[in-house]
């Protein structure tokens, strides 16, 4: 059987019922597909061609992130809760988007979705923007008759979710970002200001303090040597990336590690948590099954230690073991996350439960960054002052000596 030809965008102007000349942007398979399309619609096409594909990679427009899967899932949702028709949400959404690669994205869909696909299906073929967490919940919506809903249930999960990513990289980016300064100043004075000094210091006729010849020594290296240095670093940067991604070990290692970091690892353990209770409580409120539910669970937590353990309960929860007897098991709930669980079971209302486990942790996240953040902003100006005034001293102490030289 001859595979299915891969629908494209199609620019046309024709003219309406009314008589008016309109134009626009359709998806189909051929011209001549998108011609009998528009005299479906009551719409006499004049003329039509295929739009050229934006280059996805060349523009800073055309990347689509995260936010703008959440933005376009709250503005699908807020149409059809008004009574707007699937398609001609799609169709507002796509046509008002800014971004290049969000709008093609946007009616790629809706080309799919007018050929007779259901929205589920055309989602599954942009795996990239839409994980099977979003495509499974939009598939129970679908068979509920719920979708507007839970589209409204996505939005609030994404924007809950992007902002404790958003948390947690400020707490990582300001040291991060601070030691790169410092090591861009520390190499600027060893390769351009330390070696002027070093001629100076070469007419004195006398030994030098040890730290100005230990700093004056190392300027020489990095002189002499600073392309090697260089790409010894960008190499163990981008190794220890690479070997994180590829290596199920490093990850486990590293995973583990990091929660054992003071501060740091408590933020990270509390951000699990919130992970887990929130993608748990979303797929609850949408009827999944609890079993179904926790493959997406695991995959969103963020660490490979509550991913692991998080498979583990789905297997014991298949054998009909009880949640809050799972995560009690685990180690890694606090007592207080596994009495609220067990609440919510014993209640019928555990999707609530989980609620509020998740704005409870989000919260302690929130403050946990803010803490962390007023404990570095002292040691790493301290850190700077050591190492940059340690160099500026040790560049004066012969010339606060040349007196005792002459």
């Amino acid at each position: 059987m001859a595979e299915a030809k891969k629908a494209e965008m199609y620019t046309w102007e024709g003219i309406d019922k009314s008589g008016k000349r309109v134009k626009g942007e359709t998806s189909g398979q051929s011209e001549a597909l998108v011609k009998a399309m528009l005299r479906r619609q009551g719409i006499n096409p004049l003329k039509c061609k295929k739009k050229p594909k934006p280059l996805l990679g060349g523009g800073g427009n055309a990347k689509i992130t995260p936010k703008d899967i959440t933005v376009f899932s709250r503005q699908l949702a807020t149409m059809m809760s008004s009574g707007v028709p699937l398609v001609q949400s799609f169709e507002i959404v796509g046509r008002g988007h800014e971004n290049a690669g969000m709008q093609e994205l946007i009616l790629a869909i809706k080309g799919d979705v007018e050929a007779g696909n259901n929205l589920t299906e055309a989602l599954k073929k942009h795996p990239l923007q839409f994980n099977d967490l979003y495509c499974n919940l939009v598939e129970a919506g679908e068979h509920a008759g719920i979708l507007e809903a839970i589209l409204h249930k996505l939005a609030t999960y994404m924007e809950k979710t992007e902002a404790l990513k958003s948390k947690i990289k400020s707490a990582l980016f300001y040291p991060a970002a601070v030691i790169v300064a410092a090591v861009i100043v520390v190499s600027i004075l060893m390769i351009f200001v330390i070696p002027q000094f070093s001629e100076l210091f070469s007419d004195f006729g006398a030994d030098l303090p040890a730290l100005t010849q230990f700093l004056v020594d190392t300027s020489d290296f990095f002189v002499a040597y600073w392309y090697i240095i260089f790409g010894v670093m960008g190499g163990v940067v981008f190794g220890a990336m690479e070997i994180k991604q590829r290596s199920t070990a490093v990850q486990q290692f590293l995973d583990r590690a990091i929660l054992k970091v003071p501060v740091l690892g408590e933020i990270m353990e509390k951000s699990a948590i919130a992970r887990f209770a929130r993608t748990l409580e979303t797929m609850f409120a949408a009827g999944t099954p609890l079993v179904e539910a926790m493959t997406s669970v695991a995959g969103a937590c963020g660490n490979i230690v509550f991913y692991d353990a998080t498979m583990k309960m789905k297997d014991e929860v298949a054998t009909g073991t009880q949640l809050q007897a799972c995560m009690r098991d685990s180690g890694l709930f606090p007592n207080m996350v596994v009495q609220m669980v067990a609440i919510g079971e014993e209640s019928g209302a555990i999707d609530t439960m989980l609620g509020k486990v998740a704005d409870w942790y989000e919260q302690e996240v929130d403050d946990a960054v803010e803490a962390l953040t007023s404990l570095l902003e002292p040691a790493i100006m301290g850190f700077l002052g050591v190492v940059i005034g340690g160099i500026v001293i040790g560049m004066y102490l012969p010339i606060f000596k040349m007196g005792s030289v002459v």
